[in-house]
């Protein structure tokens, strides 16, 4: 099992820039895939970025495309998501959650951060 904690959410006025952290615990960090989704006021949570337990793979929401870089340490057992060029509709609540399978695509993720605000001012 791994437990996980975002960090790096905040107010931040359009077209900045923030770096979330995820910290996750246990030993097997290396072999999970990791994900950031976000769920903003009255909506779904939404899928943002995912990346593969080795970080050879990543994905992401076509509408982030550009603007956001997921990318992991495993000597750190920490996934970061850099958000530039921030937007008013990037304002929510984001979540890390990683996934056993190591893909990042396809398969459940079993487990969940708290999640950390992101505010985002025009």
């Amino acid at each position: 099992q791994v437990q996980l904690v975002e960090s790096g959410g905040g107010l931040v006025q359009a077209g900045g820039s923030l770096r979330l952290s995820c910290a996750a615990s246990g030993r097997t960090f290396s072999t999970y895939a990791m994900g950031w989704f976000r769920q903003a006021p009255g909506k779904e949570r939404e899928f943002v970025a995912a990346i593969s337990w080795s970080g050879g793979k990543t994905y992401y929401a076509d509408s982030l495309k550009g603007r956001f870089t997921i990318s992991r340490d495993n000597a750190k057992n920490t996934v970061y998501l850099q958000m530039n060029s921030l937007k008013p509709e990037d304002t929510a609540v984001y979540y890390c959650a990683a996934d056993p399978s190591g893909y990042g695509w396809g398969y459940p993720y079993d487990y969940w951060g708290q999640g950390t605000q992101v505010t985002v001012s025009s």
